[in-house]
């Protein structure tokens, strides 16, 4: 995901200096090109042969050393840099970074950067939400900063509050958010479903499908890498949503379709991919399906169509994507529902077909809209993600 892609890590002078090989080391497996620049003070919580041996990189510390190849090395680091995160930051280096001081290799380096920077701050509770550190903090953010909120807990100072660096997986969430992906929807408002419903037969049981939500989530965060403001309206789930995205849980049928009402009118790009548990009868007239079970009449409330309605209901500009899962005469029932429902594209796929539908983590499908249809290969779920959005993207209409 990050081939290419070169990322600088400054490390400073703070016990959670450690934690950042396992982010070093991620970023690798990603295929990251990886330099750490460690302050002097940052050598006496973990040692720079670490950061060497994860990267293959040698790791920076003293500015005027003669170890590497004849160029003014923090100037070319510089250029190279694709993104800049300092993690964790010391309220020292922090204050040096809001006021321009270039005195080490790490403040030298990220003074001559023009890519995204990022920090992390790290340290006591009182340090954190002292007046001059907040204010230097709100100078960052000024000069275009990124400043990653610690987190609160237990402080190795004995301290409990504010001021925890937060774990690997989330710092290096930040990074891929800023260079993953090309910003191509950046200023776009996506909204997504996903996941399936519940519908409650008594007090104790349920009706619902196979859904994972795997789709519908991939979706989600290729459009939040893509730089839009994603919303993901999701039924339950056994997955953690992507980060940096807006989440509605809902659980039946009626929670969903009342929860994309809300909302639907502000969005630019719509896709449902939800398998909500819908049981409306053959006969439009009936209101209720009764079902016989031991003898007992359950009633099923009418789900409403929640595709039609935003069909029928569109602003100007809005594009709507469904999706249509068939065991049978696929193309055919997609078609007509991409008619019917009056949307724009409708992703199709067979749910006997091996690698598509519910539990996988890869799928099959088609993408159907008025005047094309594309069949794609077996891929993950990340890919066919990536896939539709682009296809939504390079829609004529």
């Amino acid at each position: 995901m990050l081939k290419g892609k070169t990322v600088v890590l400054g490390v400073t002078g703070s016990i959670a200096a450690y934690k950042i090989a396992n982010l070093a080391s991620a970023l690798v497996k990603l295929q990251a090109d990886v330099n750490v620049i460690m302050t002097k003070n940052a050598t006496n919580f973990i040692n720079p042969i670490t950061f060497e041996t994860l990267t293959g990189n040698k790791c920076l510390v003293d500015t005027f050393d003669r170890n590497f190849q004849f160029s003014v090395e923090h100037v070319a680091l510089a250029k190279r840099a694709d993104v800049f995160l300092v993690a964790p930051a010391s309220a020292n280096v922090i204050g040096k970074m809001a006021h321009g001081i270039a005195d080490d290799m790490l403040t030298t380096t990220i003074l001559a950067c023009k890519c995204p920077k990022l920090v992390s701050p790290a340290m006591n509770t009182n340090m954190y939400e002292n007046p001059i550190v907040q204010d230097n903090l709100k100078v960052l953010e000024k000069y275009g900063f990124e400043v990653i909120d610690p987190a609160s807990g237990y402080l190795a100072c004995g301290d409990t509050g504010a001021g925890k660096m937060p774990e690997p997986e989330t710092l290096l969430a930040y990074i891929l958010k800023t260079i993953a992906l090309e910003k191509d929807l950046a200023g776009k408002k996506v909204l997504v479903t996903a996941g399936p419903t519940q519908e409650k037969i008594d007090p104790v049981r349920f009706i619902t499908n196979h859904s994972t939500g795997k789709m519908g989530y991939a979706i989600a965060e290729n459009c939040m890498l893509r730089g839009a403001e994603v919303t993901l309206v999701t039924g339950p789930v056994a997955i953690a949503p992507p980060p940096f995205v807006k989440v509605i849980p809902v659980v039946t049928a009626a929670d969903m379709a009342e929860a994309v009402k809300e909302c639907y009118q502000e969005q630019d790009i719509i896709i449902k991919s939800a398998a909500v548990a819908d049981y409306r009868p053959e006969h439009p007239a009936e209101e209720k399906v009764k079902k016989q079970d031991g003898g007992a009449s359950i009633e099923l409330e009418r789900t409403e169509d929640i595709l039609a309605f935003l069909g029928a209901n569109r602003r100007e500009g809005q594009f709507i994507c469904g999706f249509s899962m068939e065991t049978e005469h696929m193309l055919e029932n997609s078609r007509a529902k991409l008619e019917k429902k009056k949307v724009d594209m409708i992703v199709a796929n067979n749910l006997k077909v091996t690698g598509a539908g519910f539990g996988t983590d890869t799928n099959v499908v088609t993408l159907i809209t008025k005047d094309d249809c594309r069949e794609l290969e077996i891929m993950s779920k990340a890919d066919v993600a990536a896939a539709i959005v682009t296809e939504i993207l390079n829609f004529k209409g």
